[in-house]
Formats: C-alpha cells, structure tokens, sequence
C-alpha cells in the first residue's frame, strides 16, 4: 500500500512503478496540486496498458448523481461517496481486484 497527498503524486507513482505493482487505486476527489478527476485522466492516458485497466475508485464527499457521472466520465472505475461505508469499499475493491 501507498499512500501520497495529491493527485500529481499519485499519477507519478503510478507511471514510475512497474505494472502489477499496484491492485487497485483509490482516488479522492478533492486533493491539492492535482484533483482526482484530473489525475485519473492523466493515469488513463499514460503509455502502458494498465493504465486502461487499472481499477480506480472514487472517494468523495460529492454524493451527487452529476458528481458520480463526473467520475465514471473521466475513467474512474466506481463512486464512493462520504461518509464510507467499510463494507461497501471492501465490497467494492473485492469486485475491482484481480485475484
């Protein structure tokens, strides 16, 4: 597991390990220096093909449909809105993680 602070930390980590590296990502929305939405979008456009495939879920305390649609929208994965719920993120990284 790793943990960063924003959304460009997040897409660097992702582009300098190898793929396989990590099972799943899990995306807040409202970050510093890079949003969540902005970072998923620039996981998705890296050049490696786990950059399409890697699960990434949304946590935010935008709860709205139109702010789930935003995420989906920009190539996140599913929507998880604040407060959460342990059992549903657990249910969700289950249905996401490959085994």
């Amino acid at each position: 597991m790793e943990v960063v602070g924003d959304g460009q930390k997040a897409e660097e980590a992702f582009a300098r390990n190898p793929a396989g590296t990590y099972d799943v990502i899990l995306m807040d929305i409202m970050m510093p220096v890079m949003d969540g939405i902005s970072a998923t979008k620039a996981i998705r456009a890296l050049e490696r093909p786990d950059a399409k495939t890697i699960p990434i879920i949304a946590l935010t305390a935008n709860a709205f449909e139109e702010d789930a649609n935003r995420c989906l929208d920009a190539g996140m994965n599913a929507h998880l809105a604040k407060p959460l719920d342990m059992k549903k993120v657990l249910t969700t990284i289950a249905k996401y993680r490959k085994t």
